[in-house]
């Protein structure tokens, strides 16, 4: 498989990374990713270990490989870099009961709902909140959530106050599940 060749879904990482959900790849200029293996990825990410290392295999996920997860994977749930890193071993896990088919549909509905909060209730301050929310919300947390940041906010026109709704809602339903909804910065001396 060449090298370079793009892949037929930048929006889920060969490494279990949900790049649809990442702020990058919702930022416009230099600095947007295109997705784990999409047009112009390279230019961004010059040399990705374990994307080239799926593509010299033949695999579009690492956990297609019969070795997964290998030492790639120790300690790369320990932090997180733009996007969550929390769900990469879970995510992996979910396509196999699920299928990769239903699992690229809920991340698109997920990158769908994500959309919709950048445009209609981000006040400048809120895309990586929202992001790391509907990574870690399950989607039917997610879309309940939407329902109701829509009930509460008919009648507000002011972004400040939608954006203020919306957090405090995905903000409410985290600590209903017990989901934390901040990066994890790498302490000193983790890799």
């Amino acid at each position: 498989m060449d090298i370079n060749a793009q892949r037929q879904y930048p929006l889920f990482a060969a490494c279990g990374l949900n790049c649809g959900l990442c702020p990058r790849y919702h930022t416009e200029g230099t600095s947007r990713c295109p997705g784990c293996g999409g047009k112009g990825f390279r230019d961004v990410h010059p040399s990705c270990g374990i994307l080239s290392c799926c593509l010299r295999h033949g695999l579009e996920y690492c956990c297609q490989c019969g070795e997964f997860p290998c030492q790639k994977y120790d300690g790369v749930d320990g932090s997180d870099s733009f996007i969550t890193h929390k769900h990469q071993r879970s995510d992996f896990e979910r396509i196999k009961r699920i299928g990769l088919e239903a699992y690229q549909t809920e991340l698109g509905a997920k990158v769908k709902i994500l959309q919709d909060l950048l445009k209609n209730y981000n006040d400048g301050r809120r895309k990586s909140f929202f992001c790391v929310a509907v990574n870690l919300l399950e989607l039917h947390d997610v879309a309940y959530v939407m329902e109701r940041i829509a009930q509460e906010t008919a009648s507000v026109f002011g972004i400040k106050e939608k954006a203020a709704a919306a957090v405090r809602l995905f903000q409410a339903m985290a600590d209903t599940r017990q989901v934390p909804l901040k990066l994890r910065k790498k302490r000193p001396g983790n890799r």
